[in-house]
């Protein structure tokens, strides 16, 4: 049997340098009222002890757990996973851990998760809502208890809310207007859900360039919908049987664009060489895969980066801090040309 030992303290830490508990708790934070050779000294017999700081006891006395919760509809997407990314390496680098939780686009799962997450007594939630959300007593809630709240990429209609957004509406209109430019007249839409900024802002874009231009909007070609690869998918071939197609397409998503060009390429349909389309996001993970899609550039690195930016200002200064709503710029990218961009 092995013998269990009993856990280094902070009284043996500061038994064995001859100084005082508060000296060895304030060295092991880094505080600048300890010089840098006692703080050295102490983080060396800790890790040559194996001290292991008690979280919970210290979270008890200053009131913060140092977590922040963030609930993203999917994890195995291009887009959210790029975002996570960005959110863990710029809490990490303000010493805050993240607690991940995926809703699979599901608002019960959603709902269910940020009730778990406050019951970890999270210092605040970032978070980008589901597609099929539209009861948002649970946000009034999480406000109502003092937890701080950031909205991410995709933000319900509600006041007094924090977000961290692109620029949905314009990047969608450069998108059309860039089709019409080249000549394209039969233009489609196949969009997301209106109770859904993202949706809605894309939607709002993709009219008002063809309004701008006089191109009449097909009723048929322009759809509401879901995020996934099975909404494009199901989307195009609904558009396929009423016989006449577009030649160029705007989806919603990247995820939207990839089930359009499945759906497609069963009916012997090429793209680009058919029908060109553009979608908001792209497969950045693997570069060397040549896209078919030319595609609106979100930042990812900059939204997550901002969210947790905007967050740790909120639980820095609870009192004095005012909601905020951030919203980055885009590019669009050619697919012919990625070396091609138009700012938007």
């Amino acid at each position: 049997m092995v013998k269990k030992t009993q856990p280094i303290k902070l009284e043996d830490l500061a038994k064995q340098l001859n100084v005082s508990k508060v000296t060895i708790s304030k060295a092991l934070r880094g505080h600048p009222d300890i010089s840098y050779s006692t703080t050295e000294k102490v983080k060396a017999l800790a890790e040559e002890l194996g001290y292991m700081p008690n979280i919970m006891a210290r979270n008890l006395s200053s009131r913060r757990s140092n977590t922040i919760g963030l609930v993203v509809p999917k994890i195995a997407h291009v887009f959210f996973a790029s975002i996570i990314e960005a959110v863990y390496d710029a809490a990490f680098e303000n010493n805050y851990e993240i607690v991940l939780t995926v809703s699979q686009e599901q608002a019960y799962r959603e709902r269910k998760h940020i009730l778990s997450l406050l019951s970890m007594r999270v210092d605040g939630l970032i978070i980008s809502i589901t597609e099929e959300t539209t009861d948002l007593s649970i946000f009034e809630k999480v406000m109502s208890h003092g937890v701080r709240l950031v909205f991410l990429d995709r933000v319900p209609n509600m006041p007094n809310i924090s977000s961290v957004t692109v620029n949905d509406r314009v990047g969608a209109f450069t998108a059309i207007e860039y089709a019409i430019k080249k000549g394209y007249k039969k233009i489609a839409h196949i969009g997301g859900y209106h109770n859904i900024n993202i949706g809605r802002e894309r939607f709002q874009g993709f009219r008002e360039a063809m309004s701008k231009y006089k191109i009449p909007i097909k009723s048929e070609w322009v759809t509401e919908g879901g995020f996934s690869e099975e909404d494009g998918y199901n989307a195009f071939h609904e558009i396929y049987k009423k016989g006449d197609l577009p030649e160029y397409i705007l989806a919603v998503t990247y995820p939207v664009a990839l089930g359009i060009y499945n759906a497609a390429a069963e009916k012997g349909i090429s793209i680009p060489g058919d029908i060109e389309i553009t979608c908001f996001g792209s497969n950045t993970f693997n570069k060397n895969i040549p896209s078919f899609f030319n595609f609106v550039n979100q930042s990812t690195k900059e939204l997550g980066t901002q969210a947790v930016k905007m967050m740790i200002e909120q639980i820095n200064n609870p009192k004095d801090f005012n909601p905020q709503k951030i919203v980055l710029d885009t590019e669009l990218f050619i697919a012919d040309n990625l070396s091609q961009r138009i700012a938007l």
